[in-house]
């Protein structure tokens, strides 16, 4: 399944109206209301009766903007009251946490399409030891159409600790990254926690790039704008493959199928991520 790709997954919790209410200000490619870690136990349920208002509400007034909601992990008791009581019409899809399998997938997919929502596609988290090391099993699954990284969840599973180098996941983010790439669908770098710190989001954003993550999870809406900014290619990168493009058509049809740029071989494969960058941006 090949969806559009989120440069920015913008979360907010389920339980305070007033602050979803704001998600569309900062522009984010997609916007997340969170009935799981961002709500409370005690306040469940009511946060499901803001959500359902919530995405009548925004998409109504913001047609453009993908709205989704992230249920609890099926493994709790909350998920089944989520998929039937938090969801409503008008979502582009559903933020499933710590799903480790396909036959998960298909519990998730079975329930969604219990409830009404055959049609609806699952952004599915990757966060646990063996939804990591197993993550290929939920990529390639029909059903799911995005995953993300959580690299919170995944160090407390392991038992390590988690540090600025991350050090400690750069085996499990290049994994997920690959799961996603064997599966035709776009991955979601891991949450910046400390949301004032620029400099540690840009070059955590530039690793999961170069990784093949297409966007970052955002948990304040100052950090949209910085995922769009280092998500996009830069204006260097457009120049070079600009060149590296119309070079090689030349070539081409002069029959050659090597040539250099700037100094540096091209064939074929420089050229398919040539075009990747002018497409992107």
């Amino acid at each position: 399944m090949t969806q559009g790709p989120f440069r920015s997954v913008l979360f907010a919790p389920g339980n305070r109206a007033h602050v979803l209410a704001k998600l569309p200000r900062s522009g984010p490619d997609a916007a997340v209301i969170d009935l799981e870690d961002a709500t409370p136990p005690d306040q469940k349920a009511q946060a499901r009766a803001i959500a359902r208002q919530v995405v009548a509400d925004l998409t109504a007034s913001h047609p453009d903007l993908s709205l989704l909601v992230r249920v609890n992990a099926p493994d709790t008791g909350f998920f089944a009251g989520d998929v039937t009581d938090g969801l409503a019409p008008g979502l582009a899809g559903v933020v499933v946490p710590k799903l480790a399998s396909s036959a998960a997938v298909d519990a998730v997919a079975a329930a969604l399409d219990a409830a009404g929502y055959a049609d609806l596609p699952v952004m599915a988290g990757l966060e646990t030891v063996i939804g990591v090391v197993d993550a290929r099993t939920v990529t390639t699954h029909p059903r799911v159409a995005w995953c993300y990284f959580g690299a919170e969840d995944y160090i407390v599973d392991l038992g390590g600790v988690r540090t600025g180098s991350n050090h400690e996941v750069a085996v499990a983010r290049a994994q997920v990254a690959q799961a996603a790439g064997l599966g035709d669908i776009h991955a979601i770098d891991m949450v910046v926690a400390d949301f004032g710190d620029e400099a540690r989001f840009r070059s955590e954003a530039t690793e999961a790039r170069a990784l093949g993550f297409s966007g970052k999870l955002c948990i304040h809406p100052d950090q949209v704008a910085l995922a769009h900014d280092c998500f996009r290619p830069t204006d260097d990168e457009l120049a070079w493959a600009g060149r590296v493009v119309e070079a090689w058509e030349a070539a081409v049809a002069r029959g050659e199928a090597a040539i250099q740029v700037d100094g540096s071989m091209v064939d074929e494969p420089v050229v398919r991520r040539a075009r990747a960058l002018l497409e992107a941006d």
